[in-house]
């Protein structure tokens, strides 16, 4: 794996298993041991960061991070968010952007599954799915911190997303009859069906088709 960034070398990390671990790596409420991919890698993060960091790798070997049993249980996640696979449409995304005075590119969002031609928000009623015959199982909402109101070129935040999207997008609008918490919401949280079953090999590329086997009738109905 190569690394760049600007004013600096370019890091070239092997894909091979490192030999030391460091202790106290944390991500929300898990703590525990990591690989750890070496000085070199240390040195060119804090330079570029301007402050002490190390890169890290999740040690499946030795780990286990859970997702929320409460809407997965038995489903496990490694350093991402909170769940494995986070799911929005680009009809989504262009209905955000049809009401912000600048439009912002989906890296702001941090999905890794981006699906075409449905309608936006679509994917709120989605409760299972298929991709190249692999079944996903839409398990909540996702509720949006500030990230996505932060460049990821500047590193500066504008709100406004966040409040544009409290006019359509929160918890009083989509469950006028539910507990208000004041949560937004954008895309949903997934993990895959057989995962438990057999979680190795499995692969989707760009341009498979997307099949809805299950869902429910509106967002009020979508775990949150």
């Amino acid at each position: 794996m190569v690394l760049k960034a600007p004013g600096m070398n370019e890091l070239k990390i092997s894909l091979s298993n490192p030999r030391d671990v460091t202790d106290g790596i944390s991500v929300w409420e898990w703590s525990g041991s990591a690989w750890d991919e070496g000085q070199e890698a240390a040195n060119w993060f804090s330079n570029y960061l301007g402050k002490p960091g190390r890169l890290v790798r999740f040690n499946a070997a030795s780990e286990t991070r859970p997702v929320d049993p409460q809407y997965a249980n038995g489903h496990k996640v490694m350093f991402s968010d909170g769940y494995p696979f986070l799911l929005l449409s680009q009809g989504s995304m262009d209905a955000l952007n049809n009401l912000l005075k600048e439009p912002v590119p989906v890296n702001r969002f941090r999905t890794n599954i981006l699906v075409d031609g449905c309608e936006p928000f679509s994917e709120d009623l989605w409760t299972e799915i298929e991709i190249n015959k692999f079944a996903f199982q839409g398990v909540k909402l996702c509720s949006r911190c500030k990230v996505p109101t932060i460049d990821q070129e500047t590193a500066v935040a504008k709100p406004d997303i966040n409040e544009t999207l409290k006019t359509f997008r929160s918890d009083k609008v989509l469950r006028p009859t539910g507990k208000v918490q004041g949560k937004v919401f954008m895309g949903q949280n997934m993990v895959l069906k057989n995962f438990l079953k057999d979680g190795k090999g499995k692969v989707i590329k760009v341009g498979d088709p997307v099949n809805v086997v299950k869902m429910v009738s509106s967002a009020a109905e979508a775990p949150v």
